[in-house]
């Protein structure tokens, strides 16, 4: 065993969630089975449903404790549970046997508060991973109450907000971030060195050979996968099935209809709004390797979205994307050419979307071409050379050449 091993991190992650069906627990989910397969010492210290309760798998640990009557809701499946202190006798006695090196948390929630606690408390380094833009939503799920207010206090809630994240942030001594936009910005807010760390895909989960559709099969399926919710932009599914699907238009496009997976409180409006449309729920591994598969574009409307580890899965599966000029999902397509794979979709603001899907579907050996060109990038996005990423950014936080950890990892 070389020397550098001893180097290695032991690391206790405090995620936001990772049972939720959303980008961090995903992210999450994916950063445990790294662990794993790699014989790392890893503690993942996360809310649960059941009683406290820990495992030891080798050198991997997980302590899951649960969120009490105290708990609201956030989300249909996220909660935050403002008694979680209550945990912290169980906590200390696991962290004191583990004996981490290192603390990494996702955000400010009441894991990445407690996280952040623990490692000033036992003078660790602090890594932290920016997942969710946090001032974006709170603007627009608070677009009700600030359409009775001045349009300047829409700018200052943002403002505000993302002080107040980027002040948490700074207490950590190295950030992740999923775009170099987002790595910037967090420098310049913070003054912390930040990594990128984008996201991985299962490409045998999903790939094209899933579909079970016929290539030019119609009605054409346009396809939306992720949380019916206002920061989603998902309002712009509905305006762009009225122009494609109204009768008398120039844009009238009769032989479309939209797959919309997911769950969320714009729903019943999506399902007033949009006849016709299949709404199939929340779906989980093959069943959603296959829904993406039979899609023949996947529309993603997100303004808010760090990353959009959708987007990924779709072009993991031979589907094109639209997406919006801003944020994760455009920052992937234009990686997509970077990296020499090519075009993936289009990128294109709201009031493009109809006349972008429109061309494309009259387009079908354009549609070809970007749908192999998305699997040849997914195929380079793997969940492996992800982590390896992070642990060599951890060499900031313990003040360590990136290469003895780099050595550590592949020992």
């Amino acid at each position: 065993m070389p020397p550098c091993v001893s180097s290695l991190p032991r690391v206790a992650y405090f995620p936001d969630s990772f049972h939720e069906v959303n980008g961090v627990a995903h992210t999450s989910r994916h950063f445990e089975q790294y662990a794993r397969r790699h014989g790392l010492p890893f503690l993942c210290i996360r809310a649960g449903e059941r009683s406290p309760a820990l495992t030891r798998e080798g050198p991997l640990w997980t302590l899951e404790l649960p969120r009490g009557m105290l708990s609201f809701a956030l989300e249909k499946d996220l909660r935050f549970d403002p008694a979680y202190l209550r945990h912290i006798p169980v906590i200390a006695d696991v962290l004191d046997e583990f004996a981490p090196t290192l603390v990494h948390i996702t955000g400010p929630s009441e894991l990445g508060m407690l996280g952040a606690a623990v490692a000033a408390h036992h003078g660790l380094p602090l890594a932290a991973s920016w997942h969710t833009n946090v001032h974006e939503y709170l603007a627009r799920r608070s677009d009700w109450l600030l359409r009775l207010l001045p349009q300047a206090a829409g700018r200052l809630l943002e403002e505000w907000t993302l002080a107040a994240t980027a002040h948490f942030y700074s207490q950590a001594q190295v950030l992740f971030a999923p775009s170099h936009a987002l790595c910037e910005q967090l420098r310049s807010l913070t003054g912390r060195v930040c990594h990128r760390m984008p996201r991985g895909v299962d490409t045998d989960l999903f790939r094209p050979t899933r579909r079970l559709r016929p290539r030019q099969a119609q009605p054409f399926t346009l396809g939306f996968v992720g949380r019916l919710s206002v920061e989603k932009n998902v309002a712009l599914l509905a305006a762009i099935h009225d122009q494609l699907l109204a009768p008398g238009q120039a844009q009238g496009q009769r032989n479309v209809r939209f797959v919309i997976v997911g769950h969320g409180a714009e729903e019943p409006h999506l399902r007033a709004r949009m006849p016709g449309s299949q709404f199939p729920g929340v779906l989980r591994g093959e069943a959603l390797a296959c829904a993406y598969a039979d899609m023949d574009l996947f529309v993603f409307p997100s303004h808010t979205d760090t990353f959009g580890n959708v987007v990924l899965e779709a072009l993991a599966s031979g589907v094109p994307a639209i997406v919006t000029p801003d944020g994760g999902p455009a920052a992937i397509l234009r990686d997509a050419i970077r990296s020499g794979a090519g075009p993936v979709g289009r990128i294109c603001p709201d009031d493009g979307f109809a006349d972008a899907i429109e061309s494309l579907l009259r387009q079908p050996a354009e549609r070809e071409t970007l749908g192999a060109n998305a699997r040849r990038y997914a195929l380079t996005a793997t969940w492996d050379a992800v982590f390896e990423g992070v642990y060599r950014g951890y060499a900031d936080a313990l003040d360590e050449p990136s290469s003895v950890v780099s050595c550590a990892l592949s020992a």
